[in-house]
């Protein structure tokens, strides 16, 4: 039977593996992808890797973040991930963001369901994301070994520096226009905000776009996940994160889709420093004329490191369960294929996807995703027996990568970029 998950690497990566396959004190770093439900479909395989894989001790392992993919890297964070992973996934499932009577009397008078606006939205998922992480702030930023780090998108432009429902629509279509240009044009409508775990600073370059670090605590986590989560016009902006510059945040996909970044600066010695390691206020090469040299209290600008001779032999993989074979940068890249191509940033990059005939086989030939509570309506309870079986059916890409990896037998990865 033809395997249900795909090994891809980059250049350095792949070389490795072939040389001595694939440890837990290998990897650097995991990103978590935005993308909605698409992403339960790697919960039994975060559920191994966070779990038990990687659950003994060693050097930091960052987990890097945005919107479900910063949920997960949360949940990975807690004390039992296995169980934690788990249960974000029950979380995930059962969202159902419907009021019960409107539904009731929808179904009695024959008219379609109204759907919810934002606010009744965000108050639904703030409630529900509270059960499973509200008041462990503390948990999420003690772990042993985990470093956390949550991407969300801060509105620099003057439209979109505060949530409005004109001002967000014009806002958002200057900034896809502006994206159309090049993604740097984009960060003069939105820059990426970094939470960061201050234990260890983000090992990896990041002036690849306009942004900032602010240093992640009890005072700002669960709000900054929040934010992270949220996606315009469906949920409201969170304004004003403690710690971080005042103004309106989204979710971290809309500049970090799939979080595309220079995860080979590590292989040149270079890296990203806070406050401690760097002039204060310096300015990010990212960053648009004009914004240089501000610094806020609790954050400090993104920027490059010397060379560190002495991490030779450290770990410098980057490990990552992904839903698809490309890494695209920003959400409004999704319609410009040129953006999907894998580039030198990726090439200590190790991704693990399931198979295209795999996936054929899932319930409705496919992923789940957002479609899927347009599809179902108000038949919530067919959503989750479909979106269970898809998870259930995902256990095999757990299974076959804990095989690939056992033993520590070489890995002939398929080249990252490759058909």
């Amino acid at each position: 039977m033809k395997p249900a998950l795909r090994i891809l690497a980059g250049p350095a990566a792949r070389a490795q593996l072939r040389e001595r396959g694939l440890a837990p004190a290998d990897v650097l770093a995991i990103p978590g992808a935005a993308g909605g439900p698409k992403g339960l479909i790697l919960n039994p395989l975060d559920r191994f890797v966070f779990g038990h894989w990687l659950a003994g001790a060693g050097a930091p392992v960052h987990l890097l973040g945005a919107s479900i993919g910063a949920w997960r890297m949360a949940s990975a964070c807690l004390p039992d991930a296995d169980a934690e992973l788990a249960e974000m996934a029950r979380h995930y499932i059962e969202e159902s963001y419907l009021d019960a009577e409107e539904v009731q009397k929808a179904r009695a008078s024959g008219r379609p369901v109204r759907q919810p606006g934002a606010a009744a939205v965000s108050r639904a998922f703030r409630a529900r994301l509270a059960s499973h992480l509200g008041g462990r702030s503390d948990e999420l930023l003690h772990h042993p070994r985990y470093r956390l780090h949550l991407f969300t998108s801060r509105g620099v432009h003057p439209l979109l520096r505060r949530e409005g429902r004109l001002r967000t629509l014009v806002g958002y279509a200057g900034a896809y226009a502006a994206n159309l240009r090049s993604r740097a044009r984009m960060g003069e409508w939105l820059e990426r905000v970094v939470f960061s775990d201050p234990r260890d600073a983000l090992p990896f370059a990041l002036d690849d776009y306009a942004g900032r670090i602010c240093a992640l605590g009890p005072h700002n986590a669960f709000e900054a996940l929040v934010a992270s989560c949220s996606i315009p016009f469906w949920l409201q902006a969170v304004p004003d994160i403690p710690g971080a510059p005042p103004g309106a945040y989204w979710d971290g996909g809309i500049t970090d889709y799939h979080l595309h970044l220079d995860y080979a600066s590590v292989l040149r010695g270079e890296g990203n420093s806070l406050a401690t390691a760097q002039r204060a206020g310096e300015r990010s090469p990212g960053r648009m004329a004009g914004n240089a040299g501000r610094q806020e209290d609790g954050e400090t600008m993104m920027g490059r490191r010397p060379r560190d001779e002495t991490r030779a032999e450290a770990p410098r993989l980057v490990l990552y369960p992904h839903f698809q074979p490309s890494v695209v940068p920003g959400w409004l890249d999704k319609s410009l294929r040129t953006r999907h191509r894998a580039t030198a940033r990726l090439d200590n990059v190790v991704l693990l996807v399931p198979d295209a005939e795999w996936i054929a086989r899932l319930p409705n030939a496919k992923l789940p995703d957002r479609r899927d509570f347009k599809t179902y309506g108000a038949d919530h309870a067919g959503r989750a027996v479909v979106w269970r079986r898809a998870i259930a059916e995902s256990e095999r890409l757990a299974d076959e990568f804990a095989a690939r990896v056992a033993g520590g037998r070489p890995i002939e990865a398929e080249g990252l970029g490759e058909a």
